[in-house]
């Protein structure tokens, strides 16, 4: 059993998060919800929360994976779960080390993806809206 206690809006959350096989059962002061492990082929086990859960951060709702990169150039990773709120790339367009290819947003804080070095755009895999994890590939850079 893992416990975590959340300052959320200036409300305390006290939180327990057990796993039971494919079952978690949340608790979120005192007041228990059951959550269900999603199966995914070839991606780790993402968390379907009830809605009754959304105080729970340790239930976040699960996201689509995201696409994989091709062979053909370098992916640029996910450093952390979030959802794509901007895009300020497309396929084709050359980069330099630093250009903010895109922007997640995590926690109610938005984070700006930058370029690790020069390249052009080969694929963009995510659009706006879709939720990722951290390691999923966001675009791929040759």
């Amino acid at each position: 059993m893992k416990k975590f206690n959340f300052k959320i809006n200036g409300n305390e959350y006290q939180t327990t998060v057990e796993q039971s096989g494919e079952l978690l059962q949340v608790t979120v002061n005192g007041k228990s919800f059951t959550a269900e492990l999603e199966k995914e082929a070839a991606a780790a086990p993402k968390v379907a929360a009830p809605a009754a859960a959304k105080p729970a951060a340790a239930a976040a709702p699960a996201a689509a994976p995201a696409a994989a990169a091709p062979a053909g150039g370098k992916a640029v990773e996910s450093p952390l779960p979030g959802v794509v709120v901007s895009i300020a790339v497309s396929a084709g367009q050359a980069v330099k080390a630093g250009d903010t290819l895109l922007t997640l947003e995590a926690m109610k804080m938005e984070n700006a993806i930058q370029a690790e070095a020069d390249g052009t755009v080969a694929k963009v895999l995510v659009s706006v809206g879709q939720s990722v994890q951290s390691g999923d590939a966001l675009l791929e850079i040759a």
